[in-house]
């Protein structure tokens, strides 16, 4: 396996710069998602560590090796790409050890390798299928499998469940998760899914504009966002925003006083910031709740709709000054309210997050001793 590290990469079509300058060190066998929006330039990227892209500037190193200059075939990469891009007139087995074929391979090694794959992949009884007779779950495995027996050093994904639908996206994911466990490989993985980002990446790379806006686990972009743009995008339903500004302190957390009039509580580490800054308020739905009477620092709401889920209901409520609906995560074993019904809504101080009028996030609050 081979490790990726890319230092002061950029890229230009004519006068559109599309990467802004990128260093990322990928670990050998870590497994890597690249998410963000469409045209944010992570697509772009994976195709710049391929070799099917030049970069403007900057260098490429995979395994060790400066690769700028090095062709796809000779940089120890696999790539799946969204389409399967499988040939029709040739069985299972012979799609997946076609490139083995074209290097020379013996025919004893295809097969050894074409075997091994389809047993990791459980796809052993497909192999004298051809691909119309396989279902688009059975040929996006066909399509890693032809990845898996070349033994590359990286294996590079490109949306590679697009095409699925949503049950099976989620079974393939499993399977994905399996694979690299099994074969403790290098991947690479671009979605712009954020619940494959969450699932499936060690790391998550977050891109936004051609710029890398935040890079961690998965706990950590989630829990600790840098910035607004990280924050709204992990998650779903996406975090509440509520705009508002600095009221002061009380009981060591930040005060907030919100648009609509009424004062919120966050642990945020505003000392920097001058009074009546304004700010907002960042509070994910599962850390929202309906507030008990007589409550303080609690805001009104309408509930405009309900969306039940079974095992939990998200309710849409609309609250003076804030321009978007604001979302409330309710257990299955609690009763939502209905639609129209009049609430007022607390925030979870402790999980809440503080953003600066240039989005950028507030620190946490200093630990209490």
């Amino acid at each position: 396996m081979a490790n990726v590290r890319l230092y002061g990469i950029t890229k230009e079509f004519e006068d559109n710069s599309v990467i802004k300058g990128i260093d990322l060190d990928i670990a050998d066998g870590e497994f890597v998602v690249l998410v963000g929006p469409s045209g944010c330039g992570k697509s772009t990227l994976l195709r710049i560590i391929a070799g099917l892209e030049e970069v403007s500037s900057g260098v490429v190193e995979i395994g060790g090796v400066v690769c700028n200059d090095v062709e796809p075939s000779r940089r120890g990469i696999a790539m799946v790409f969204q389409s399967y891009a499988l040939y029709p007139h040739m069985t299972v087995a012979e799609n997946m050890g076609f490139a083995l074929k074209l290097a020379g391979t013996p025919r004893d090694e295809i097969g050894e390798r074409v075997g091994r794959a389809a047993e990791i992949l459980q796809i052993g009884h497909l192999l004298d299928r051809r691909p119309k007779a396989l279902s688009g779950g059975q040929r996006q495995r066909v399509a890693i499998g032809r990845a898996i027996v070349r033994k590359p050093g990286v294996f590079l994904f490109d949306e590679p469940l697009s095409n699925l639908d949503a049950a099976l996206r989620g079974q393939t994911r499993v399977e994905l998760a399996r694979l690299h466990r099994e074969l403790g490989a290098t991947m690479i993985y671009v979605t712009h899914d954020q619940v494959e980002a969450m699932t499936l990446g060690q790391k998550i790379v977050v891109f936004n504009g051609g710029v890398i806006e935040q890079a961690g686990t998965p706990l950590e972009l989630y829990e600790r966002p840098a910035n607004r743009f990280v924050a709204g995008f992990l998650g779903s339903p996406r975090m509440n925003f509520l705009p508002g500004n600095l009221a002061g302190e009380e009981d060591e957390t930040v005060l907030v006083r919100l648009a609509c009039g009424a004062i919120a509580r966050v642990e945020a580490d505003a000392s920097n910031a001058p009074p009546g800054a304004r700010v907002e308020l960042g509070v994910r739905p599962e850390h929202l709740r309906i507030a008990a009477d007589g409550e303080e620092h609690a805001f009104p709401a309408e509930v405009a709709l309900v969306e039940y889920l079974g095992d939990a209901a998200i309710v849409h409520a609309a609250v003076p000054g804030v321009p978007d609906m604001v979302a409330l995560k309710c257990r299955g074993d609690c009763p939502a309210p209905l639609r129209g019904d009049r609430i007022r809504l607390v925030v979870d101080a402790a999980r809440a997050h503080l953003f600066d009028e240039h989005g950028a996030a507030f620190a946490r609050a200093p630990a209490r001793p």
